[in-house]
């Protein structure tokens, strides 16, 4: 797939992995994981911003937990449909943006959040759009944070695919985000293996 079919793809999802299926599955171990990471390593009022938000299952833990300042980026339309019916708090405090972090990063001034983060959704950058990891540190300040697959490997780091499929319909990119995020100087602060994904918190320059 190229990298306009990955993001058509996403932006169309119904069904499984869809907002609507994120929402009803609610928050999770990693929303709890991301609140731990937060709170212990910025203030309450830092800017933060969710790169896939979804239907906001993740930053409604932190509303409910004291950040403001939310901000929410989505590829699916969807996504704040379900997120008015699911989560208005959420809705109406948080500034949200649909469109692909591709489009909508490189908008944004440098240092433009304090926090920005992603939950499988880095996952799924087509090889050829790469690029987008610099405008992730750009516009990060202080904490970058990501909860992607890495493989399928028993000790649920990266295994011996590079790419694998979601219900044999979209890639799936695994990537050493140390690498990756270290490669633009970034220092990891924490690893945390879960059943499904990796959870790394690292300093940006």
């Amino acid at each position: 797939m190229d990298p306009d079919e990955v993001r058509d793809g996403w932006a169309g999802r119904s069904g499984r992995y869809s907002p609507r299926y994120y929402a009803d599955l609610g928050p999770n171990q990693v929303s709890e994981s991301l609140l731990d990471v937060f709170d212990h390593y910025v203030e309450a009022d830092a800017r933060i911003c969710e790169l896939g938000c979804g239907s906001g299952r993740h930053l409604e833990t932190l509303r409910q937990n004291g950040y403001e300042r939310l901000t929410g980026i989505d590829i699916n339309d969807d996504s704040f449909t379900v997120m008015d019916e699911t989560y208005p708090a959420l809705a109406e405090r948080g500034t949200f943006h649909a469109g692909s972090i591709e489009e909508i990063l490189p908008e944004y001034e440098d240092d433009a959040f304090d926090v920005v983060y992603s939950v499988e959704t880095l996952q799924h950058i087509h090889p050829d759009d790469t690029w987008v990891f610099d405008e992730i540190v750009r516009v990060s300040g202080d904490l970058l944070a990501t909860a992607e697959n890495e493989g399928n490997s028993p000790e649920r780091g990266r295994g011996d695919a590079e790419t694998s499929c979601v219900d044999g319909e979209f890639p799936l990119y695994h990537r050493d985000w140390k690498a990756v995020f270290g490669e633009r100087d970034c220092a990891q602060l924490i690893r945390e293996p879960t059943s499904r994904d990796t959870i790394r918190c690292f300093r940006v320059p």
